[in-house]
């Protein structure tokens, strides 16, 4: 497979071409080792083609990504799938289209919604013990998308704990109501490279975001933008640039080049045996602890700690202790992220580890998040620019919230920007550990 980026930057690395233009280390490299990446680090010169145009080595490139993904396009992207969220429901604002979306979504998704002043009708998932992951029941759905002749509906899949929910059935049941499905695929681009290709798209999806940087060899911030149909991809370059920075990192997408180059020749027979190895290890281990997402993305490893009768903050300092670095942990759950990089090794030495923490199991009360639909009392966009002031969550009950303060990650609300602060909002941001809100200013 070509590699119209890569090739362009290491011949103009190689050229001696004197550099009078950005950036300003002019390809020299200096006295550390990230400096050697400099030769590689360009703006936009003749030849370089730009991220937002149809044309040039960006364009071919991500024509191949197209022809991998099997998808009507496929855009990259410099900031993650957060530019991918912007992108989507600005397309679907320029459609016409109510939002509906899951309650369980990004905090990326607060913030576009609070730049496009879009006001959601939420529907929310039958959580369990977190507000992180929660069933979607088609009948909640259904209920929303009668109320509006002319919508989206935005869903998060797999969400962070790895939970995938059931694409097929929702995409049916939205085009029954002329109604698109966006999807926020930010943790599951290797769906399309597992023997049984579950992206998305693939399954109904109309567009959907890809982090590629979470699961794939490229640099953070590196990402794809899907569309199904062409439609509403004719023109969605320009609605990025609504967002995006103006000067895209040509190493970003230089990765993004070479990580196709990877999915051509090695990703599937990586994904069939690192898929082996992770059940080998939840088998060898199911009777110590409990893992949630049996029938998730494959290479989350989330433990209910609390359900394994430890407390999970207790399981992540062990963890630590051992040099085991986990990609989330709360008082509940661990979670902990695997890629098709890893090797044997790494599945054998957290294996082991596991094994050997001892912990005298405890029993703890059965706990099960819900709270009733906050009041909604302004929209997102009025409470985001209002006058607001911190104060502790402990005294908010009864006022507005400004702005959503949460931790990243998972970086999922409790409370949205307009509605009134609630005590079981106020509990179950307590419990995450959430001590400060923004408010709306009553003075």
């Amino acid at each position: 497979m070509n590699t119209p980026i890569y090739d362009y930057l290491i011949k103009y690395a190689q050229s001696g071409t004197l550099r009078l233009h950005m950036p300003g280390h002019k390809g020299k490299v200096r006295d550390n080792v990230l400096s050697r990446l400099n030769a590689l680090d360009i703006t936009e010169i003749t030849g370089a083609g730009n991220l937002f145009e149809y044309e040039g080595i960006i364009a071919q490139s991500e024509k191949n990504a197209t022809e991998l993904f099997s998808t009507a396009a496929t855009y990259y992207m410099t900031q993650g799938s957060t530019l991918g969220i912007q992108t989507m429901l600005a397309v679907m604002k320029y459609d016409g289209r109510q939002v509906i979306a899951v309650r369980n979504a990004h905090r990326a998704f607060l913030s576009a919604c609070v730049l496009l002043g879009i006001d959601v009708d939420w529907v929310f998932p039958v959580y369990s013990d977190s507000i992180i992951s929660g069933a979607i029941d088609l009948r909640d759905v259904e209920e929303s998308l009668k109320k509006h002749k002319r919508s989206c509906l935005y869903v998060t899949s797999p969400d962070y704990f790895g939970v995938m929910a059931d694409i097929k059935s929702l995409a049916q049941l939205c085009h029954r109501y002329d109604c698109k499905l966006i999807v926020d695929n930010a943790h599951g681009a290797c769906l399309a490279f597992y023997e049984e290709n579950r992206h998305p798209v693939h399954l109904g999806a109309d567009i959907c975001c890809d982090s590629a940087h979470k699961m794939f060899p490229a640099f953070t911030g590196a990402a794809y933008l899907h569309f199904a149909d062409r439609k509403y991809a004719q023109g969605a370059k320009e609605i990025m640039t609504l967002f995006a920075s103006t000067s895209p990192s040509y190493l970003i997408t230089c990765s993004l080049d070479l990580c196709n180059v990877f999915l051509n020749d090695e990703i599937r027979q990586r994904l069939m045996q690192r898929t082996i190895w992770i059940n080998a290890l939840r088998e060898s281990l199911e009777d110590r602890y409990c893992f949630e997402a049996h029938d998730g993305e494959p290479l989350h490893l989330t433990v209910n700690a609390k359900k394994s009768g430890i407390d999970g903050m207790m399981l992540a300092g062990m963890l630590r202790e051992n040099n085991i670095e986990y990609e989330y942990a709360d008082n509940t759950h661990i979670i902990m992220l695997f890629s098709p990089c890893d090797e044997y090794e790494d599945f054998l030495r957290l294996g082991q580890v596991l094994e050997k923490i001892k912990f005298e199991k405890q029993s703890f009360e059965s706990e099960r998040i819900s709270f009733p639909v906050p009041e909604k009392v302004m929209s997102i966009r009025d409470a985001a620019f209002s006058k607001q002031s911190d104060m502790e969550t402990e005294n908010s009950l009864g006022r507005i919230c400004a702005a959503v303060n949460v931790p990243c990650p998972p970086a999922i609300p409790v409370a949205v920007s307009g509605e009134r602060i609630s005590e079981k909002c106020i509990e179950v941001m307590k419990y995450y550990g959430i001590n400060k809100i923004r408010v709306v200013d009553e003075r």
